[in-house]
């Protein structure tokens, strides 16, 4: 059922006074990216007050293949090396399996 399923979580800290600018870059990815194949979730999170600067996306996707497929997209490779500028912290992207 969900054993080949690959969770994302994406962790991104806008620089001070940046955070607007982040937020439209990678809004850009959203819609682009629940259209690719194998997409089950790709919503984008901001922080509440006073971690508003904080931005993660939480991602499923069907497999390793499909979420490869997804790191090898035109959008994303044109997104991504603009929001290094934008950072206040390394990003950070860690894979994940349902445990339960």
């Amino acid at each position: 059922m969900h054993e080949g399923r690959v969770h994302v979580v994406a962790v991104f800290v806008a620089a001070p006074g940046k955070e607007n600018e982040l937020e439209q870059l990678l809004e850009t990815l959203v819609e682009p990216t629940r259209k690719e194949a194998g997409c089950l979730r790709y919503d984008l999170l901001r922080g509440l007050p006073g971690e508003s600067g904080d931005f993660v996306f939480v991602e499923e996707w069907e497999n390793e293949e499909t979420l490869n497929a997804h790191s090898r997209s035109a959008h994303l490779k044109e997104v991504i090396p603009r929001v290094g500028p934008l950072l206040g912290a390394p990003a950070n992207v860690a894979r994940y399996r349902l445990v339960k």
